[in-house]
C-alpha cells in the first residue's frame, strides 16, 4: 500500500474544517481525561507555572501572562474548586498558593518545558533549574547529577540560560525572574 502524502494546501484546509468540541470529557474513562478536566485548558498551566515560580497575585498574574481578567478568574476559580490551589483573602490583597496537588504537577510542568526546548524554538533563552542543596543543574529528567535525588519544586533555584531574549518583557515579575529565583519563595508584592 502506498502511503498518502499531505501537501500543506491539504493539511490547511484539514484544519480549517469546523469541527464541533464537546465541553468535557465525560465519555472518556481514563484518568488523563480526569486530569485534563482540571488542567487541559489553556492557560491553566502556564498560570501553574507562575505559581511555582513565586507568583500569588492576581495582578501579577495577569500582568505576566498578558491574560483578560475574566479568564484568569475562570482558571482560578476551577484550580481552586479541585484543589489545585488555594485562595488566601488574609492581607486584603487574595493570594493563590498550590496544594500538595497542585505541587505534585510539578514534573508534568517540568517535563513539558523540557520537551518544549527540545521540539519547539523561540526568540528566548531556556530557563536551568538547579538543585539548591548541590548547586548543580538538574538534567532533562529532574535528577541531580551531584547527589541523585531527583529534587522537589522548592529546593530549586531557576535561572535564565545563556542567549539573548527578543522577547524581553518588562513587567515586575519578568524582571524579578531575570535574576536566580528559588521556585515557590514569593515574588514581592503588586504595590512594591
Amino acid at each position: 500500500m502506498l502511503a498518502r502524502r499531505w501537501s500543506g494546501e491539504q493539511t490547511a484546509s484539514r484544519y480549517n474544517r469546523v469541527v464541533a468540541l464537546g465541553t468535557g470529557y465525560d465519555q472518556q474513562g481514563c484518568f488523563l481525561a480526569r486530569a485534563l478536566e482540571v488542567v487541559g485548558e489553556r492557560w491553566t498551566l502556564l498560570i501553574l507555572r507562575d505559581c511555582f515560580y513565586g507568583v500569588r497575585r492576581f495582578t501579577d498574574l495577569r500582568e505576566h501572562l498578558d491574560i483578560s481578567r475574566a479568564v484568569l478568574t475562570d482558571r482560578l476559580d476551577t484550580l481552586v474548586e479541585a484543589g489545585v490551589l488555594t485562595r488566601d483573602d488574609a492581607g486584603g490583597h487574595p493570594e493563590y498558593l498550590l496544594t500538595e496537588a497542585g505541587r505534585a504537577l510539578w514534573p508534568a510542568i517540568f517535563a513539558l518545558s523540557k520537551w518544549g526546548e527540545r521540539y519547539t524554538s523561540g526568540p528566548h533563552p531556556a530557563r536551568i533549574f538547579s538543585h539548591a542543596a548541590c548547586d548543580a543543574d538538574i538534567d532533562e529528567s529532574g535528577r541531580c547529577p551531584a547527589c541523585g535525588q531527583h529534587p522537589g519544586p522548592d529546593d530549586l533555584v531557576v535561572r535564565l540560560g545563556p542567549g539573548t531574549n527578543a522577547m524581553h518583557r518588562s513587567d515586575r515579575v519578568a524582571r524579578a525572574l531575570q535574576n536566580p529565583h528559588r521556585m515557590l519563595t514569593p515574588i514581592g508584592t503588586a504595590t512594591e
